[in-house]
């Protein structure tokens, strides 16, 4: 009797330990950046003198034309992953992001996770973002970043079919609640630096808006960009990621 028990015990435990290590895997395939189990995206080219300025959740009626009075200042073009709930509302100012030469990109239309998302939603997410978008700015639309990161095969099937180029990224921080400029540039400048040490473009993100509220406070988030563009200005040349697309993939 003690001898059954004992074994139902192990068992138990054996099978907690497998499911443990299979959400944990599914966890890793759904969200780390640099996984490529449920698909391939793009991320960043082996050149290390490239960096991709990417801002995610806009547009923000409050801190995107900041955003883009400090790109023209520095002459740099950036790429926009616009959610298209924000992007209805604004629809002068994603003109004007596209009239000045950055790329806009789609962000879902409501930030859901979409590793947790059936198909058919996850389709409408892309499609109703690229309507608006598209119908706004009379440009196509190309490449997508999904909310989180958060992917599992069918995101990738459902964007191959429409055409559009899954992006991740390989410097990010948590600027969206870090309301200190020099911990974010900080932070940001180590991963920067270390790609590029190892022969890698960096493919940065922050946050111009918020997938919660579409006038986010983001002045840190702004002010930590302005620092960036200063900082390798010199030294990098900002790219769109069209220019990446489609040798690159992810490293």
């Amino acid at each position: 009797m003690e001898a059954n028990w004992t074994m139902e015990i192990a068992a138990g435990v054996g099978a907690a330990l497998g499911l443990g290590l299979l959400a944990g895997g599914y966890a890793y395939a759904s969200l780390w950046p640099g996984s490529r189990i449920f698909g391939s995206a793009l991320i960043a080219p082996p050149k290390p003198d490239e960096l991709a300025l990417t801002f995610d959740d806009g547009p923000n009626a409050a801190y995107t034309p900041r955003l883009l009075e400090n790109l023209a200042a520095h002459g740099v073009h950036a790429n926009f992953f616009m959610m298209g709930l924000h992007a209805r509302l604004e629809p002068a100012l994603v003109r004007r992001v596209h009239d000045e030469g950055h790329l806009i990109g789609i962000h879902s239309w409501s930030h859901p996770n979409l590793s947790r998302t059936g198909s058919k939603k996850i389709a409408d997410e892309l499609q109703w973002s690229r309507e608006a978008l598209e119908q706004i700015t009379g440009a196509e639309v190309r490449f997508f970043r999904p909310p989180f990161g958060a992917r599992r095969p069918a995101v990738f099937r459902i964007a191959r079919q429409m055409g559009l180029t899954t992006v991740l990224w390989n410097a990010m921080t948590s600027d969206w609640a870090e309301p200190s400029v020099e911990k974010i540039v900080a932070r940001l400048r180590k991963k920067i630096d270390h790609l590029n040490s190892k022969g890698q473009a960096a493919n940065i993100v922050l946050h111009d808006g918020g997938h919660l509220d579409a006038a986010v406070f983001r002045e840190p988030s702004i002010t930590a960009a302005d620092r960036l563009v200063a900082c390798y200005k010199a030294t990098h040349r900002f790219v769109l990621l069209d220019e990446w697309a489609p040798a690159a993939s992810a490293q």
